[in-house]
């Protein structure tokens, strides 16, 4: 096998590791492929197999080391889009009809809901501000 056969041989495996990693959406597919064409790039330059292995695995292990916890640490910090009924929780509502832990109602994101406390000893009288922690229901569950 010449220099020029192993390097083919690296850039075909560095497409055939491409395939998986669009089919999957598996980054670390893409990872190996980068470490596949630079051992690829190693080959062309005149690079023996020991050092064009030693890139490949250099250079994915390196990648999936760095890039891994990196985009991990980005999509937990990607704000979670809420929607239905949890994205009523923690708002604000402004109370219409006295609340107790029997019932009452409140304006709720532009709505009338029904109502009652969280603790049953409280209640709030109309005109003041509340805010949900709880939905029950079509009640929300107020404090």
């Amino acid at each position: 096998m010449t220099n020029i056969d192993a390097w083919v041989w690296w850039l075909i495996g560095a497409v055939g590791l491409g395939i998986p990693l669009v089919l999957t959406a598996m980054p670390e597919f893409g990872m190996f492929a980068v470490g596949a064409a630079l051992a690829a790039v190693t080959a062309a330059l005149g690079g023996g197999v020991v050092a064009q292995v030693l890139v490949f695995v250099i250079v994915s292990i390196a990648l999936i080391a760095v890039v891994r916890p990196l985009a991990n640490r980005h999509r937990d910090q990607r704000p979670q889009h809420r929607s239905g009924i949890e994205a009523l929780k923690g708002r604000s509502a402004v109370v219409l009809e006295r609340v107790d832990g029997r019932g009452g109602r409140i304006k709720l994101a532009g709505e009338i809901w029904s109502a009652r406390t969280l603790d049953s000893d409280t209640s709030f009288e109309p005109g003041q501000s509340v805010d949900v922690v709880d939905i029950d229901g079509a009640t929300a569950v107020v404090m």
